[in-house]
C-alpha cells in the first residue's frame, strides 16, 4: 500500500534529474535580525538584503552605527531597514520587533538573534551579580525574543529562528565559565523550541574565533594565533562565514532543526 504523504509527481521529476533550486528565496520575506548592527549581525543583514529580505533589524544602543548602516543598505540594495533600539530583556523592546514587523506588511517569516555579551570577568571577580548579568544577556533575553516570535509565526504557518552561540558552548575551554555556560543553556533550549514547535524550525550557529564580534578582541590580541600556526585552522573567520551559515538554515523550506552549526574552521575538532 502506498503511502498517501507519496508525491509521484515530484518523485517522477527526480527521476529526471530535475531539481529544484531556488534563487533569491528570501525575496520579500520579512526577518528580524536582532543584534543586527554587531559585527557579525551586520554581515547577515548585508546578505539577507542582497536576497530581497525585507529586514527589522535591532541594536541596543549605537544608534550612529545602526544608522550607518541602514545608509549601507540602502545605497548598495536600494532598501530600508526598519530600525529597533533597546535591551532585548525589555518586554517593550521585544514587541517593538513585532510592531516593526508588522508595518512591513507581510507575516513575520523568520529572524536571527545574535544579542550576548562576551562576560569578560576575572576568575577571581566572578560572583552571582556577574553571573546573573551574563545569563540575562546571554540566554534570557535571546531565548524570550525567540520563544515570542516563534509563537507569532507558529500562528501563521511557517518560520524559522536561527540562534547565535558559540564554540564555546559545544567544547569545554578554560575561563570561559561566565560566558559559555549561558549560550549551552541556549543551544539546549533552542532544541527545546524545535520540538515544541511544528511549523517552525530553530537552529543554531555557533562562531570560532572570527575577526569580528564578541572574539574580535581575542583575535586581535594574538588569543587564537597558534592555532593558526600549527594549522588547526586555515585562518580566522570572517563575517561572511557566519553569515552564510545563517542563511542557510533561514531559506525557506529547510529540511534542518534543532541543530548546531559550528563555523569554526575544525578549531573545536583539532586544538
Amino acid at each position: 500500500m502506498a503511502s498517501p504523504y507519496w508525491d509521484e509527481e515530484l518523485a517522477a521529476r527526480f527521476r529526471q534529474f530535475r531539481y529544484e533550486f531556488a534563487g533569491r528565496a528570501l525575496d520579500d520575506r520579512v526577518i528580524a535580525v536582532a543584534g543586527g548592527t554587531g559585527g557579525l549581525g551586520a554581515a547577515a543583514v548585508t546578505l539577507l538584503a542582497r536576497d530581497g529580505a525585507r529586514l527589522v533589524v535591532g541594536y541596543r544602543a549605537n544608534r550612529e552605527r545602526a544608522q550607518a548602516l541602514s545608509r549601507a543598505i540602502a545605497a548598495q540594495f536600494g532598501q530600508k531597514l526598519q530600525l529597533v533600539e533597546g535591551d532585548l530583556a525589555e518586554a517593550a523592546v521585544r514587541r517593538a520587533y513585532q510592531s516593526a514587523a508588522e508595518q512591513l506588511g507581510q507575516p513575520l517569516y523568520g529572524a536571527a538573534i545574535f544579542p550576548g555579551d562576551p562576560a569578560r570577568v576575572p576568575w577571581e571577580s566572578l560572583d552571582a551579580s556577574a553571573m546573573e548579568a551574563s545569563l540575562r544577556a546571554n540566554y534570557v533575553a535571546p531565548i524570550l525574543l525567540a520563544k515570542e516570535l516563534g509563537s507569532q509565526m507558529e500562528q501563521s504557518g511557517q518560520g524559522s529562528i536561527v540562534l547565535l552561540a558559540t564554540m564555546q558552548a559545544v567544547a569545554a575551554f578554560e575561563s570561559s565559565l561566565n560566558y559559555a555556560a549561558p549560550k549551552a543553556a541556549l543551544v539546549h533550549a533552542a532544541r527545546i523550541l524545535a520540538r515544541q514547535w511544528r511549523r517552525v524550525r530553530v537552529n543554531i550557529v555557533a562562531p570560532g574565533a572570527t575577526m569580528a564580534g564578541m572574539a574580535e578582541a581575542s583575535v586581535r590580541a594574538g588569543k587564537y594565533d597558534a592555532y593558526v600556526a600549527n594549522h588547526a585552522v586555515p585562518r580566522f573567520g570572517r563575517p561572511e562565514d557566519v553569515a552564510r551559515a545563517v542563511r542557510f538554515f533561514l531559506e525557506p523550506d529547510n529540511y534542518v532543526t534543532g541543530q548546531v552549526l559550528v563555523v569554526d574552521g575544525g578549531l573545536t575538532l583539532r586544538r
